[in-house]
């Protein structure tokens, strides 16, 4: 017994030959830098430090980063969480301002 095969070629469309729908575009994302930094003090005077230096509108929020299996509570980095919905905030300075503290800007 012999098969053919039969192509039809362009004669059924397929979905690639539409173009893709439209998505609409998100809204700006909100931007939060984290600065890394080594104890609870230095992370409370960068908190303050920031909001003078770059006229924030409210204090960063303060974050307890305990390293992994660690319960001692001297083996924890503090975070200090900068919101920037504007995204007017230059990582460079604000990394600068860590580095100041012995800390740093985490990457995104």
């Amino acid at each position: 017994m012999e098969f053919f095969l039969v192509a039809i070629g362009s004669s059924i469309p397929r979905r690639t030959d539409s173009p893709p729908p439209r998505v609409p575009e998100n809204g700006r994302v909100n931007v939060r830098h984290v600065l890394v930094l080594p104890d609870r003090d230095a992370a409370e005077e960068v908190a303050q430090e920031a909001v003078d230096r770059f006229g924030l509108p409210e204090e960063p929020q303060l974050v307890r980063d305990a390293l992994a299996g660690e319960d001692d509570a001297e083996d924890a980095q503090w975070l200090v969480v900068v919101e920037d919905p504007q995204e007017r905030l230059d990582s460079t300075s604000l990394d600068d301002l860590a580095a100041e503290y012995e800390g740093w800007l985490e990457a995104p």
